[in-house]
C-alpha cells in the first residue's frame, strides 16, 4: 500500500524544494548557480580525506590550497557542463525549469566560456600548484561525469549511478595524489567506499523525484523497478559500505584505532536508516532521511580520517594497541 506520504506528493505534485532535505533559499546568480556550488564541498571533503590516508601527511598549506582551489573549479565546470547538455531536459521538468539555462537568465555561450574558463584556471592551478598527476585526475573527473555519466549513461540504464559514481569517487585519488604524487592503496580504499556509498545514497533521493524522472523518461532505478525493489537495492550498499568502511582501520597509516572506534555511531546510524527505508519503501521520509543522513556521514568519514592523522590520535593509538596487547597477554593460549 502506498503511504499516506506517497499520496500527498501525487495529489499535490510537491515541487523538489518541497520534498528534498530542507535549506533555507537563497538566490545565486545565474552563473554560480550553474556551477552547482552545493555539490561541491562534499567533493573537497573526500579530497582531504584522501591526503589525509597518505604518508605525506600533513600537506603544506599552500599545496592544500591549491588543491582545493583547482578541485573546485574543475567541479564548477563539470557541472555547467552538466547543465549545458542538460538543458532541454530541464527545460520539460517542472523542478527544473527555472534554471538559469531553460529560463533564459543565461546564454548557453556564456555557459561555455564559464565552462572552459574554469577548466583552464583548475588545470593551471593544479599542474602549477600541486602536481601533474593530481591534474589530470581532476580532469578526468570531469569527464567521466559530463561525457561517462551525463551523457553516456543517465538516460540509458537504470545502473546509471552505479558505474558513472566514479566521477564522484575521483576527488580522493586527487587528495592522494597531491599529497605524494602517486595513488596508493589507501586512495583507492576510499575511492572504492565513496563508489558503494554512491547509490544508496542517490537513490534515495531518486525516491522522492521518481515522478519527475519518469515524466522525462530517465531511466532510475526507482522508476524503471519500483520503491520496493530500490529499497532493497539501497540496502544491499548501504552493508556494502559499512563493512568496506571498516577497513580504513588498516589504510590509514596510523590512528586507525580511534578511526575504528568512532566509525561505530556513524554505522550504526546509516543501517538504521537503511533498514528503516527497507521496512517502509513507499515512504517519502525514510527516504529523506536517508539522504540526509548518508551526506553527513561521507562528511563524518572525512573528519574522522583527519582527526586520526593527530598527534593526539596516534598517542591514542599506541596505548590502546599497548593496552590490547597486555590483555591478551594474560589469557593463557598453552
Amino acid at each position: 500500500m502506498v503511504s499516506s506520504t506517497t499520496s500527498l506528493f501525487n495529489e499535490k505534485n510537491l515541487s523538489r524544494e518541497e520534498i528534498v532535505p530542507s535549506r533555507k533559499k537563497i538566490k545565486l546568480p545565474p552563473w554560480l548557480e550553474i556551477a552547482k556550488p552545493r555539490l561541491i564541498p562534499l567533493l573537497l571533503a573526500t579530497t582531504l580525506g584522501g591526503m589525509a590516508l597518505s604518508e605525506g601527511w600533513p600537506v603544506p598549506s599552500q599545496k592544500v590550497i591549491c588543491t582545493l582551489a583547482g578541485g573546485a573549479l574543475a567541479a564548477a565546470a563539470s557541472g555547467v557542463l552538466n547543465c549545458l547538455w542538460e538543458q532541454d531536459l530541464d527545460g520539460r521538468m517542472k523542478r527544473t525549469s527555472e534554471r538559469a539555462l531553460p529560463s533564459g537568465r543565461l546564454s548557453p555561450t556564456f555557459a561555455f566560456l564559464i565552462a572552459i574558463t574554469c577548466t583552464l584556471a583548475a588545470a593551471f592551478i593544479l599542474i602549477s600548484g600541486v602536481n601533474c598527476l593530481a591534474a589530470g585526475l581532476s580532469l578526468l573527473g570531469l569527464c567521466s561525469y559530463v561525457l561517462l555519466y551525463t551523457a553516456l549513461l543517465k538516460p540509458r540504464t537504470s545502473q546509471n549511478i552505479v558505474i558513472g559514481g566514479v566521477a564522484g569517487a575521483i576527488p580522493p585519488l586527487v587528495g592522494a595524489a597531491a599529497a605524494t604524487g602517486y595513488v596508493g592503496l589507501s586512495g583507492w580504499w576510499l575511492f572504492a567506499l565513496v563508489m558503494v556509498w554512491t547509490p544508496a545514497h542517490f537513490w534515495a533521493l531518486a525516491l522522492m523525484l521518481k515522478d519527475d524522472y519518469k515524466a522525462v523518461g530517465i531511466p532510475m532505478l526507482p522508476v524503471v523497478k519500483g520503491p520496493v525493489v530500490t529499497a532493497k537495492a539501497i540496502t544491499k550498499y548501504g552493508w556494502a559500505t559499512v563493512l568496506l568502511s571498516g577497513f580504513g582501520i588498516w589504510a590509514l597509516p596510523e590512528g586507525g584505532l580511534l578511526y575504528g572506534i568512532l566509525l561505530i555511531p556513524f554505522n550504526a546510524r546509516l543501517l538504521q536508516m537503511v533498514h528503516r527505508l527497507g521496512s517502509s519503501p513507499d515512504d517519502l521520509d525514510c527516504a529523506k532521511g536517508l539522504f540526509r543522513w548518508s551526506i553527513l556521514y561521507m562528511f563524518g568519514i572525512c573528519l574522522l580520517l583527519v582527526l586520526s592523522r593527530l598527534p593526539m590520535a596516534v598517542e591514542f593509538d599506541l596505548q590502546g594497541m599497548s593496552l590490547i596487547s597486555e590483555i591478551v597477554s594474560e589469557f593463557p593460549f598453552t
